[in-house]
């Protein structure tokens, strides 16, 4: 569903985010991307829906170029691709609906999207997404009277009501509690199952890697130095990813690193 070949990403300052990638995700597949912070993480993630331009190679999604769409093109590729933030990303004045709402604008014309007047089938589906994350008594509620878990939430539904076929979540519980995290990569993980959507996720934890994803793959300087099922994700291979062992008692330090 997702194929990179040959993928660099130089910065103006001559850094190089991405080392000659070459991956391939299968539909839903359920994948954790591991490593210290500045490994290529968020770059990789960000080159998948475009977010970033690559400096060299090409990625394919349904066996489309997204590295050389363009207008409409882009557009409808992006459209299937959805993105959660760390920071949420949600317009925090407006409300929970609304901003659930927003998942649908790439459906609609810009004029549509802007006054708000969205078909009743958009907003039964924002409703749906809501129900399914367990947060539908807040559509009326404004985003920023939410708690951080709650909005990552919120922001899980907008990707549900898009109708997405690929989720590509960026340290999505960084800045939540342990029971918050739970909840949000259980949601994630539900999703994954029930509906069959291709999940990415970046995670500093190795613990949240092993108890959710399917595979793991490595990123180290930008490099992949570890691509398989949990099973061969040994403390041995995290060893490789990190540069260095790691050890139990650093575990709970590494979403911070």
């Amino acid at each position: 569903m997702i194929e990179l070949r040959n993928v660099s990403k130089w910065y103006p300052n001559g850094t190089k985010g991405l080392n000659q990638i070459n991956l391939a995700f299968a539909k839903g597949e359920f994948t954790a991307i591991i490593g210290l912070s500045g490994a290529g993480k968020s770059t990789l993630l960000r080159s998948i829906n475009r977010l970033h331009d690559i400096s060299e190679g090409d990625i394919l999604i349904d066996g489309q170029s997204i590295t050389g769409a363009k207008g409409k093109q882009l557009r409808l590729i992006r459209r299937n691709i959805g993105m959660i933030f760390q920071s949420f990303n949600l317009v925090k004045r407006s409300s929970v609906l609304r901003n659930v709402l927003a998942g649908r604008a790439g459906y609609h014309s810009t004029l549509r999207t802007i006054t708000g007047r969205f078909p009743k089938r958009d907003i039964n589906l924002a409703f749906e997404a809501l129900n399914r994350v367990n947060i539908v008594e807040k559509a009326y509620s404004r985003a920023d009277e939410l708690s951080g878990g709650q909005q990552q939430r919120v922001a899980i539904a907008r990707v549900l009501a898009q109708e997405a076929k690929i989720i590509l979540a960026d340290e999505p519980v960084a800045s939540l509690d342990p029971l918050t995290t739970k909840q949000v990569m259980d949601d994630l993980k539900k999703i994954n199952l029930e509906l069959g959507i291709t999940t990415i996720v970046n995670l500093h934890d190795v613990r949240l890697a092993r108890q959710y994803a399917t595979r793991i793959v490595g990123l180290l300087a930008g490099q992949v130095v570890f691509d398989g099922p949990v099973a061969k994700a040994t403390d041995e291979r995290f060893a490789e990813i990190y540069g260095r062992p790691i050890s139990e008692a650093e575990l709970p330090g590494e979403r911070n690193a």
